[in-house]
């Protein structure tokens, strides 16, 4: 019973393919007589449908190019904005308490608020200038030139600390939850680009959180070689549109912009070119506006 149903079967297939074959056939056959017979009307229908796709073909890449060359104009420009911002603000800053100290005379108290404060727009002219370095250096994709043993956990456990004190957080609203032994964890690259990349999204955590800060930081292990590092807030969230241009250069969200949230567009791209370099990736998650979302930079973890 088998072997007829095979014989059956085969003999569908032939069929099949004889009949398929056949039509084949005949369509070229009737093409080809048709412009045999009809050779220079046939010819002037081809090259005007040739035309005619070459043509459509070229105002569409045309019109792309165009809307992606009018997105970056205007991102160019937003970015040159904000970096003025960025600039000009702490230096007014630094000016103003300067000429006061020079025509006044200050308690000691108030004079070293002053100078503390001096030190604070000094710092955030640093990391401005420092992040526009960093994302030159970064532009490319090729992997970290002189690779060295860095310490996952080290490393973010001193991007936490740094970040508490500079948006002067005492009260655990930025934690290191599961924070795993020191050397557990190791991976091959640059550690100052690691520590501006974890630094990045933590700082841009604590920006996007609000007035409620609520940052949580958490290693762990993926899989048997990789390791990733997220963090996660409780603030403003990102739509999934958002979502897949977070991490473009100069890009900035348009709930960032209306509450005036300081920054330079340059942060995230960071991440992701320090996370390409080091074979990685970076990638973020949220459940929509106002609903929080989670940052993850993941890495391949050194070859034992």
């Amino acid at each position: 019973m088998q072997r007829f149903s095979d014989g059956n079967r085969k003999r569908s297939i032939v069929l099949a393919a004889l009949f398929g074959s056949g039509l084949i056939a005949v369509a070229v056959f009737l093409n080809v007589s048709f412009i045999v017979v009809n050779w220079r009307a046939g010819l002037l229908v081809l090259l005007g449908v040739i035309s005619f796709v070459v043509l459509v073909g070229g105002l569409v890449l045309n019109t792309l190019f165009l809307i992606r060359e009018i997105r970056r104009s205007e991102q160019h420009d937003a970015f040159i904005h904000a970096v003025t911002h960025e600039l000009k603000t702490p230096l007014a800053s630094i000016k103003l308490y300067l000429q006061t100290l020079r025509q006044r005379k200050l308690p000691p108290g108030t004079q070293h608020e002053v100078i503390d404060t001096m030190l604070d727009d000094s710092d955030r002219l640093q990391r401005t200038i420092d992040q526009i370095l960093l994302a030159g250096k970064t532009g490319d994709a090729r992997r970290v030139d002189h690779p060295a043993d860095v310490d996952v956990s080290e490393v973010v456990g001193e991007c936490v600390t740094l970040a508490g004190k500079r948006h002067h957080l005492v009260n655990g609203e930025v934690a290191y939850v599961h924070r795993p032994p020191d050397g557990a964890f190791v991976v091959q690259g640059d550690r100052d680009e690691l520590l501006a990349a974890v630094t990045n999204l933590v700082d841009n955590a604590i920006k996007y959180s609000g007035s409620q800060v609520r940052v949580a930081v958490d290693v762990a292990r993926v899989g048997a070689r990789r390791v990733t590092i997220s963090v996660r807030d409780q603030g403003m969230g990102i739509t999934g549109d958002e979502l897949k241009r977070v991490f473009r250069r100069f890009y900035r969200l348009p709930a960032a912009l209306r509450a005036r949230v300081r920054g330079t567009g340059l942060g995230l791209s960071i991440v992701r070119a320090v996370a390409r370099r080091h074979g990685g990736r970076a990638f973020a998650e949220s459940r929509g506006a106002g609903r929080g979302s989670t940052f993850t930079l993941e890495l391949p973890l050194k070859a034992s």
